[in-house]
């Protein structure tokens, strides 16, 4: 088996194929297994290539666990059906002659959801995130189940149970699915994770070199703290409840490399480096250019990124800066025009790079927040008696100032000088050996990562949290996390081999893939009768080579 590119005259496409040679005789013809679709350009073909390994990794795998050849299986297949026509087409006959008065629809059950994604679980292997899945093959499903009701619509495990027996025919008893998420432990996670670091690490050929990280918070429905649970600085603005810091690492495309969960309490610039630490030795990683927003940015990471040989890129506080340094960024004569309306400029800070990019349209944005908010704060001024709430220098309060007759009003010397920051944004980078564009384009794609959370925090609702025992928290967010994995794969997929389509509309597409349960009373038999599809879950569905049947169909 082998990834074969081919080419056609008068067209740039270029297909890519997983193909096999078969011996016929005394001749070798090639065998396609599997289209895996068509670049128009390297960037595409590299990518494409890149899954191709992948699949074809799987495939080579799968096939050592076949006991016959898929030949012979077609052949045994052949000599039953030739036995059975016979009896089969009278059979079927029989069952077919229904009368529509007699049916009665038992129940429609979502079909999408198992078909595509749990094809996708099985393709990437993640049913061996527990030992000896062969013994535990109960625990698998109910995994596997229960992480792709969290894609369909994510509920409270209670809500979950009752969701898969109403809308997906599955029936699983709810103190079976707290016996799963209680094997799921510490051994199995790391399992999970494992298994998620190699799915991605193939898809970029052995090769992870840029690391997107960062941290949010997720609160439970509680009020009561223990060694996990703590109370801190909440993102969610939960600072009455109890919450857990969650630290997830992608890569540029949004794919997942691992996660790590922490104390409530801890500061999330104190996870970064016991993380990376922990990555590059169990995976053996070996350069890794860090990327991640200023909240990262202290002198302790510093010391540590350099300390432990990281590279990195980190958004920059500019205005925190000293006075000689905020006027040298200030002055548009230290940038250099890379087309109209974007300007860079580099400048020393520390030993290290601090390149400022300045844009015309995110000046624009600036101007027009401002004004926005400045607005809603005279309005609100207008018409409050108490001056107090205003005497802070949180967010646009800091533009107010007191006047005679202790008069509050707005600083307009203040809000010129934050005029001129309009449109900058700077980075702090270790990187020597990459130009300007080059580590903004990197930083650029840290949207990824945020976009990760929320997916996860609002996609997949992660939060809040009904369990209150570490290892059922640590289920929880494995399960979660495992969800996670398989919504950004599927996009990825999706986007290499149709055309790029966000997490919800695939999910919408596959959850409108549905199959309704006739009964004939009088008859005492069950048919299934497939919905409509659209052409694009009809695509999906062909990218993981699955056939959807169309016609009804008797439920033996």
């Amino acid at each position: 088996m082998f990834v074969r590119i081919k080419t056609t005259p008068n067209s740039s496409k270029k297909y890519v194929q997983i193909v096999q040679s078969i011996r016929k005789g005394d001749k070798v013809r090639q065998k396609i297994i599997r289209h895996i679709g068509y670049a128009l350009d390297e960037m595409e073909l590299e990518q494409l290539k890149k899954l191709a390994e992948s699949i074809k990794m799987k495939l080579e795998a799968d096939s050592q666990q076949f006991l016959i050849s898929p030949e012979e299986l077609a052949s045994i297949k052949e000599k039953n059906i030739k036995r059975l026509e016979i009896s089969k087409e009278k059979e079927q006959r029989e069952r077919y002659n229904v009368n529509l008065k007699d049916l009665i629809e038992e129940e429609r059950i979502v079909s999408g959801i198992h078909d595509v994604y749990g094809s996708l679980f099985d393709n990437l292997r993640y049913k061996y995130s527990f030992p000896n899945p062969v013994r535990q093959e109960m625990v698998s499903r109910i995994f596997k189940d229960i992480v792709l009701a969290r894609i369909a619509n994510p509920k409270s495990k209670r809500a979950t149970v009752d969701m898969l027996e109403e809308d997906f025919g599955v029936t699983i008893p709810l103190h079976k699915v707290y016996r799963m998420m209680d094997k799921l432990d510490d051994t199995a996670i790391e399992r999970l994770k494992d298994i998620t670091f190699k799915n991605t690490r193939d898809l970029y050929g052995d090769k992870i070199d840029v690391i997107f990280y960062d941290a949010t918070t997720i609160y439970f429905e509680s009020f009561a703290e223990d060694e996990l649970r703590k109370c801190g600085y909440s993102k969610d603005l939960k600072f009455n409840q109890p919450q857990v810091l969650l630290a997830l690492m992608v890569t540029r495309s949004g794919l997942p490399i691992g996660y790590s969960v922490y104390e409530g309490n801890k500061y999330e610039g104190h996870t970064l480096i016991p993380a990376l630490k922990e990555l590059r030795e169990k995976y053996d990683i070996g350069k890794v250019v860090f990327v991640a927003d200023s909240a990262m940015f202290n002198r302790d990471n510093v010391s540590g990124l350099e300390k432990n040989g990281f590279e990195y890129i980190v958004g920059a506080r500019l205005k925190n800066m000293s006075e000689e340094m905020k006027e040298q960024i200030l002055n548009r004569e230290n940038y250099k025009e890379i087309v109209a309306g974007y300007e860079i400029g580099e400048f020393k800070y520390q030993g290290k790079r601090l390149i400022v990019s300045y844009k015309a349209k995110r000046a624009r944005k600036d101007k027009m927040d401002r004004i926005k908010a400045i607005e809603k704060l005279r309005k609100k001024l207008a018409r409050t008696k108490s001056q107090k709430e205003y005497l802070s220098n949180y967010g646009y309060k800091k533009y107010l100032k007191i006047t005679g007759e202790s008069k509050i009003e707005l600083d307009k010397d203040k809000l010129e000088k934050e005029s001129k920051w309009d449109g900058l944004h700077g980075i702090i980078t270790n990187v020597k050996d990459l130009p300007d564009e080059e580590i903004l384009s990197q930083y650029s794609n840290l949207w990824n990562v945020e976009e990760s959370f929320r997916i996860t925090k609002h996609d997949l609702k992660v939060r809040p949290v009904f369990h209150w025992s570490k290892r059922r928290v640590n289920a929880h967010i494995a399960i979660s996390f495992a969800a996670y994995s398989l919504v950004r794969f599927m996009e990825y997929r999706v986007k290499l081999q149709y055309k790029k389509l966000s997490p919800e509309k695939i999910r919408q597409y596959l959850i409108r893939v549905q199959t309704s349960i006739l009964y004939d009373k009088k008859r005492k038999i069950r048919y299934a009768f497939p919905s409509k599809i659209s052409k694009e879950a009809r695509k999906i569905y062909r990218i993981f080579r699955l056939e959807r049947e169309l016609t009804p169909y008797v439920i033996k």
